[in-house]
């Protein structure tokens, strides 16, 4: 009762009735031996009334047991339960029985069909303590009734797994994939990738529309390959992970729940002429993550030193520790801050001790970057990139600045030695309207004024002149260059007569307008 005191506070009257109910039990039994070895069973504890008249409360109470996976071998427990029937005759006949799962109206029943026939039948009103209500869930059948049960392992706890498949996690440990494939035919082309699902990866959906066929490809991290055809509807395991596929004439569906025991590469083998177009969504496990070291060698050997941690890039498949890289790869990643802690406090010894550093004060800053200027843009426009080198330095008590171990540093984030410049656009070529055409009948030439524009909208230099627009291009006016013969001719004046006459000659006429 301390317990409940101290959480809910309850009155001293409180406290009496509870003491006063529960001194009518006897104390509780031992825990009885779990209904199951593995995945996950139930061991109850009774009490016992002492008062002549009834208790209040239960005389019973549950708790969660063998927590741990079964071995894909063990097979489904329901199923278990369903064939120990096989042996005992239902109205004068043997049956082969298999499980009915997931039913809505009663989970906890053990529901049975007998194998290549219509019959159901319910063989015991209860399953065994332990056995799940639904497949895809923790929750689990106690005394006939479905109880629910967190990713704990808990009963009665209402914590789910993320999206990940961590326990109460906050889905930053894997990120969702989605997206689509259309088939492209060709003569010599039979079959292709759809998309790569990596190990790991969890709740695996993929639809085909239209008439190919989808089949599988794996690999273990062994390096084992071997390939599954899906030539036939039903759920069945692709090292160890538990598939199921739906093949109707127009269409497929392949779902995983996950996660894969292997690298799976979905394929599609091309089987009629109509294109087909496959849509999939999956969650990628994040195999590349920071994981924070143990605290680096002190920094001075006696008299006061620092030490910090650092944060290296480690590879959840190989476990091993691999560039930094890996893990700037997703945005979701946060490289954990160093800590920074005091160590070998104890004074120098006045004869032979050494120190390596002077004790940080206020006069002794601590260890600190400092960069050089940065480089020149790589390009005046369009986006490029400058550097700069960044180092670790200590100033000394006499204000001499070393360089120093980067470790030493870490305590803050290093100042990034690349960053972009001149990411705006570069001057480009601007047409304006061409101009009327030079003749009012027949061909003539027409031009144009063309800019180079920069990202402000000024008149500017710098465009090249291999791609610049042409100023002037040849026009034709539909009207024709004569008059009807019926009507008499009119004799040209001399200027018109003129221009005629330098047209006719193919007088070069000047790049530029004028």
């Amino acid at each position: 009762h301390q317990c409940c005191f101290s959480i809910n506070l309850f009155s001293s009257r409180t406290a009496r009735s509870e003491e006063d109910r529960d001194s009518l039990w006897d104390a509780w039994g031992s825990w009885s031996e779990c209904s199951r070895t593995c995945g996950g069973g139930a061991s109850y504890s009774l009490r016992r009334c002492l008062s002549s008249k009834t208790c209040e409360g239960r005389n019973i109470r549950y708790r969660t047991c063998s927590n741990v996976d079964c071995p894909p071998e063990a097979g489904d427990f329901r199923a278990q339960q369903c064939s120990a029937h096989n042996d005992v005759k239902y109205q004068g006949q043997f049956y082969e029985w298999l499980p009915i799962s997931n039913d809505p109206d009663n989970p906890c029943s053990l529901k049975c069909q007998a194998r290549g026939a219509a019959l159901i039948v319910e063989l015991a009103p209860k399953v065994l303590d332990g056995t799940r209500c639904y497949t895809e869930s923790l929750d689990m059948c106690i005394s006939g009734l479905c109880q629910i049960v967190g990713c704990d392992r808990q009963l009665g706890s209402a914590v789910k797994e993320d999206n990940c498949g961590v326990c109460n996690g906050d889905g930053s440990t894997c990120r969702l994939v989605r997206g689509q494939y259309k088939s492209q035919l060709s003569a010599n082309k039979l079959d292709d990738t759809v998309v790569a699902v990596p190990y790991g990866s969890r709740q695996v959906r993929l639809v085909l529309k239209g008439p190919d066929h989808l089949y599988l490809e794996t690999k273990t991290l062994q390096g084992v390959k071997s390939e599954n055809s899906l030539s036939s509807t039903g759920s069945f395991l692709v090292e160890n992970s538990s598939i199921d596929f739906q093949k109707f004439p127009d269409k497929e569906i392949l779902r995983i729940s996950g996660p894969l025991n292997a690298d799976f590469t979905i394929k599609i083998r091309y089987a009629g002429a109509a294109d087909s177009s496959v849509q999939f969504i999956f969650y990628q496990p994040i195999i590349h993550r920071w994981r924070e070291t143990d605290f680096f060698p002190c920094s001075a050997s006696c008299g006061g030193g620092y030490q910090l941690t650092s944060a290296e890039c480690f590879d959840l498949r190989s476990n091993r520790v691999v560039a930094d890289q890996y893990c700037h790869y997703y945005p979701e990643n946060i490289k954990p801050k160093p800590k920074l802690q005091e160590c070998n406090l104890d004074p120098c010894p006045a004869s032979d001790g050494y120190k390596q550093i002077m004790p940080y004060d206020l006069y002794h800053p601590l260890p600190r970057w400092e960069s050089t200027p940065w480089t020149a843009c790589s390009s005046s426009c369009g986006g490029g990139i400058q550097s700069r080198s960044v180092s670790c330095v200590e100033e000394d008590i006499q204000g001499h600045i070393s360089p120093v171990e980067e470790w030493k540093c870490m305590y803050t984030p290093k100042m990034p030695v690349v960053q972009p410049c001149n990411i705006f656009d570069c001057p480009k070529w601007l047409a304006q309207e061409w101009s009327p055409c030079t003749v009012t009948c027949g061909q003539g030439l027409r031009y144009r004024v063309v800019l180079c524009i920069d990202h402000r909208g000024m008149h500017t230099g710098g465009c090249s002149p291999k791609t610049k627009p042409h100023i002037k291009e040849e026009c034709i006016v539909p009207t024709p260059c004569y008059k009807p013969k019926e009507k008499l001719p009119v004799e040209a004046k001399l200027p018109w007569y003129k221009q005629a006459q330098e047209l006719e000659e193919g007088a070069v006429v000047s790049e530029e307008p004028s």
